[in-house]
């Protein structure tokens, strides 16, 4: 899934947590937050990557050419770089430990980022079993 979706579901997350709860942060720093969050989670494709692979090549393409990470998002990894298991697990793993490191100190704000990943998480599974099923369909 690409950030702009993953930004517009952040922000849609916090605006929902803002007008439905009461909360001891105010409303815009909830929406800079999931944002944040939810679109930040996702530089965890670049060590993925580079793991993967061997290489960093990826990071060094968006260098070259900045725009592909705000215009063309598909052209940053190549096929298999990432892969679909490891960068969920990446990005439970990573948001596990930001929730936990959280809600020691903010507990309201730990819940909060948990939710905003969950929903990150769930759109790209919804993401990727709608792909895995749409190269299914154009196979058969």
């Amino acid at each position: 899934m690409y950030s702009k979706h993953h930004f517009l579901i952040s922000v849609a997350v916090a605006a929902a947590v803002a007008g439905l709860t009461t909360t001891p942060y105010p409303w815009w720093l909830l929406l800079v937050v999931a944002a944040v969050v939810g679109v930040g989670i996702d530089f965890d494709h670049f060590l993925v990557a580079g793991i993967n692979t061997g290489d960093w090549e990826a990071i060094r393409r968006c260098v070259r050419d900045p725009r592909i990470v705000f215009l063309d998002q598909g052209e940053i990894f190549e096929e298999g770089e990432v892969g679909v298991v490891r960068r969920l697990l990446s990005h439970v793993v990573i948001g596990g430990l930001l929730v936990g490191a959280l809600a020691a100190v903010a507990p309201f704000l730990a819940a909060f980022v948990a939710l905003v990943l969950y929903f990150h998480l769930l759109a790209d599974l919804v993401w990727d079993v709608w792909n895995e099923s749409s190269e299914t369909d154009e196979s058969d």
